[in-house]
């Protein structure tokens, strides 16, 4: 039982994370690809993806085992900016928290022989972590983001939507028994029995399509507390379910050509240039260039506010998202 403990000051500092976070997408979806027996709902995406990425697969494997504990220096605050951030904050971790948590880590299996190397923050170790976590994000999850995000996102606009109206212990209290609020405990079913006290700092809370059963926090009180949880849309909200967002998407990929469809896939609302490269995955050069062919072939618009670029579906746009015959004049 994990037991989190806030007080009025946590309760202010509390929020909802903007989308699902690159890098813990990436630890929990190896444990989903490494489980003797995954979720069935992630059936259709487990087979498609073993096929690919699998050289990544076998380094990060070692080092994001699905029992027990892994190291939180793999899933730094820095993600949430866009996977290249989360990677620059990996490599830039000190070699003293290294060699902590990888120690911590190998004590409970035989490590393979890169590891040690690592743990010494030895550069070329690093680089090639790093080099396996942007290939597996690439050839693994890239493909996946766009349905991965509108999941999320359902989950995240019904939780911060009520904490915006009502207030946090209103959206403590949308998790039911997932996340059980009784003021000023959040008590959620964990692996190990620990106490978080929050001192202050509040808590992030982020969506994830790839937590699939219990919440996961990090394993270090000290770092700033973050709980991922199960993203889970508000009835009747569902995306339709893994095969048929991967069937969607392939569909328009072969359109439009992957990028561009992750692009527009991950528009939803307004949505600033930064925002919509984070949840397509992509840079923020690219997520502008991509937004440009869009806008001109009519998908999509663009306004500028202030300092911003705001993007959002034309009704083009959205018909062809929704999979509708449209008629186009010349």
């Amino acid at each position: 039982m994990l037991r989190v403990h806030f007080t009025a000051a946590d309760l202010a500092r509390t929020r909802i994370a903007d989308g699902p976070d690159p890098l813990w997408e990436t630890v929990l979806s190896v444990h989903q690809l490494t489980e003797q027996s995954p979720d069935p709902a992630l059936r259709a995406w487990r087979t498609r993806e073993c096929t690919h990425g699998r050289a990544a697969l076998r380094m990060l494997r070692p080092v994001m085992p699905p029992r027990g504990y892994f190291p939180d220096f793999l899933t730094p605050a820095a993600s949430l900016g866009g996977l290249e951030s989360g990677i620059g904050a990996v490599l830039s971790t000190p070699r003293q928290r290294l060699r902590a948590e990888l120690t911590r880590l190998v004590d409970r299996a035989a490590p393979p022989a890169w590891m040690r190397p690592l743990a010494e923050g030895e550069p070329e170790s690093l680089r090639r972590l790093g080099r396996a976590l942007r290939a597996y994000h690439t050839s693994v999850l890239r493909p996946a983001w766009p349905w991965i995000g509108r999941h999320t996102e359902q989950d995240r606009l019904w939780r911060a939507q009520t904490q915006s109206v009502a207030g946090t212990d209103a959206m403590l209290r949308t998790f039911g028994s997932l996340l059980r609020w009784r003021p000023p405990v959040l008590t959620v079913d964990y692996p190990v029995d620990r106490d978080l006290h929050l001192d202050g700092r509040g808590l992030l809370l982020v969506p994830s399509y790839f937590c699939r059963q219990l919440p996961v926090a990090l394993a270090d009180g000290s770092l700033p507390p973050v709980l991922v949880y199960p993203a889970r849309p508000p009835a009747g909200r569902d995306t339709g379910g893994d095969a048929a967002g991967a069937t969607g998407t392939e569909s328009l990929a072969q359109l439009l050509g992957h990028t561009r469809a992750a692009v527009l896939q991950s528009l939803g609302g307004l949505c600033t240039t930064s925002e919509l490269a984070r949840r397509a995955g992509v840079s923020a050069s690219s997520a502008s260039e991509h937004a440009g062919v869009l806008r001109r072939a009519g998908l999509i618009t663009s306004t500028r506010l202030r300092n911003r670029v705001h993007h959002s579906l034309t009704p083009l746009g959205t018909a062809l998202l929704a999979g509708h015959t449209v008629a186009v004049t010349a």
